[in-house]
């Protein structure tokens, strides 16, 4: 029979925060600033329906990379603006969400695709498996470096749309998504309203990849299998991406939900990442659902929070406005 499990408080792991880990990230979020944002907005017709306009975009990210992503923003003929911001941050695969389901739920809705995803990937392509070791044992190269200043540089794309509110800018993922929600309500905890992280990956990396011999944390396992000496190098990397050490940054609400027989991202860290947050928090625990984190029930729960922080426009609020 398996070991029950613990309270969700008494969870943590090894990761140790940096006392340089906020300069770290601040001199990156300055470096990235100095760059013009060149933003660029594509409709494509082909995508679009009746409810939904959807838009290729691109902008200019760290090291000069230009990113791309989708837009998907209701019609006004549909919804009038302004409408609230909902940043869809991308798993670990390798094409970002076209997010217009959300987008007809009355908000402006970005997929956001960090460098190596398709269309942002021209100069920077370790590929998956690949992205999660590129460079890992330097954090000043390390892949996820730029890859979270570009989810972080999202927001500066939505802050130059007339049509969005932009006091009601919210961010929602799962598993890589989760890690970059949690890392963007971090690094721009100046805008962002709240925040959903499903199956958070990117958590406790070492203890992670110790607790699982599954894929993506199994990248992990391999590269020390070739290169045992180089354990020290890699958690002293990590300890400046780990999701856990962002957490005292992040000031909005946020949801975390997690499935307990998780073999992807373990919920023993999911745990420890919720237990490290010091702002408004709410976690939700499935027993019996793995990597998918009781999405069946969670994603209602999912769209009630996202709705009361960023209180999107119904259609047919618009249409009893209207009338009379």
């Amino acid at each position: 029979m398996p070991a029950a499990r613990k309270p969700a408080d008494q969870y943590g792991t090894s990761a140790v925060r940096p006392a340089d880990f906020d300069l770290f990230w601040d001199d990156l979020l300055a470096e990235a600033a100095s760059i013009p944002l060149n933003p660029t907005l594509t409709h494509i017709p082909m995508r679009s329906t009746a409810e939904v306009d959807v838009y290729e975009i691109g902008y200019d990210s760290l090291d000069g990379l230009r990113i791309a992503g989708w837009y998907c923003v209701p019609k006004e003929s549909y919804l009038p603006p302004p409408y609230p911001a909902l940043l869809i941050v991308p798993g670990y695969i390798s094409e970002p969400t076209l997010p217009k389901s959300w987008a007809k739920l009355g908000y402006a809705a970005v997929g956001v695709a960090p460098r190596g995803k398709l269309r942002s990937n021209a100069r920077f392509n370790p590929g998956y498996p690949g992205l999660l070791v590129n460079n890992i044992i330097d954090r000043h190269t390390y892949s996820y470096r730029g890859f979270y200043i570009d989810a972080a540089r999202a927001v500066d794309f939505v802050l130059t749309r007339p049509e969005i509110d932009h006091s009601r800018i919210g961010v929602h993922g799962s598993s890589q998504g989760g890690a970059l929600t949690i890392t963007t309500a971090a690094l721009r905890s100046d805008v962002i309203t709240c925040g959903a992280p499903g199956a958070p990956y990117l958590c406790g990396f070492m203890d992670a990849a110790s607790l699982t011999d599954s894929y993506p944390y199994e990248e992990m396992n391999e590269y020390l299998r070739l290169h045992p000496e180089r354990e020290a190098a890699m958690r002293a990397t990590l300890d400046y991406f780990d999701g856990i050490n962002f957490a005292p940054r992040i000031k909005c609400p946020i949801l975390v939900y997690v499935g307990e027989a998780d073999d992807v991202c373990p919920p023993e860290t999911g745990y420890a990442f919720y237990n490290a947050l010091t702002g408004p928090k709410t976690i939700h625990a499935y027993p019996r659902c793995a990597h998918d984190s009781g999405a069946y029930w969670e994603m209602a729960n999912v769209q009630a929070f996202l709705a009361e922080h960023l209180r999107p426009a119904r259609p047919q609020e618009r249409a009893q406005t209207t009338v009379g």
